[in-house]
């Protein structure tokens, strides 16, 4: 169930939700996350086995059979990385919400929670579009919430990949471009996410 039915099927707006709330919203996101997350990972599998049986098996008729399988594992793959993508950014709206409404309590700080119905519309057309991915689905979600450069940098290091996690990104593409080998990977994420915390300690 969409994010935005789900909240406002019983008549509440983002705004109204309080911070306990926010955070059952979450708790509900992350678990639907990782079952998607979960079906990934097995559709991976499925298809290597799929892939591994037809480079093995010599009949035409058969490999015709696996052929039609691995390009269903695929399509349902492309299905759960659109889903996995509207998840994050559901994720994403209330957690940057419950980190405002949680700021506000202690502190003067920017962002603001009078989300209008014309807001609303625009960030429900974000979420659901598949083109937005989650970085820049962030830049604009900030902008509707106004948390601009006033806003404590540390409340958004949850709701978003920080450098250190930007680095494993990259890591985790070098490895799948061949350009770093798997045993080397882990020691050198290793590496720049200490080297990163490390640097954040002294700043």
């Amino acid at each position: 169930m969409a994010l935005i039915d789900r909240l406002f099927g019983r008549n509440k707006t983002l705004a109204d939700l309080n911070t306990q709330e926010l955070r059952r919203e979450e708790i509900l996101l992350q678990k639907d996350r990782d079952r998607l997350l979960k079906k990934a990972e097995q559709l991976s599998e499925e298809k290597k086995k799929i892939f591994d049986r037809g480079a093995a098996e010599k009949s035409t008729e058969v490999r015709r059979a696996l052929a039609v399988d691995f390009e269903m594992k695929t399509q349902e793959q492309l299905q759960i990385a659109r889903e996995l993508n509207l998840r994050n950014k559901e994720l994403m709206t209330v957690s940057r919400l419950r980190m405002i409404r949680e700021r506000q309590s202690r502190s003067r700080m920017g962002g603001r929670l009078n989300i209008t119905s014309r807001d609303l519309v625009r960030i429900t057309q974000l979420i659901e579009d598949d083109g937005v991915k989650t970085t820049a689905y962030a830049d604009q979600l900030d902008e509707i919430l106004r948390i601009g450069t006033e806003i404590d940098r540390e409340a958004l290091a949850g709701s978003s990949v920080g450098e250190a996690g930007a680095d494993l990104l990259d890591i985790w593409k070098k490895m799948d471009e061949g350009e770093m080998k798997p045993e080397d990977a882990l020691d050198e994420a290793d590496r720049v996410v200490r080297r990163r915390a490390s640097a954040e300690e002294q700043q």
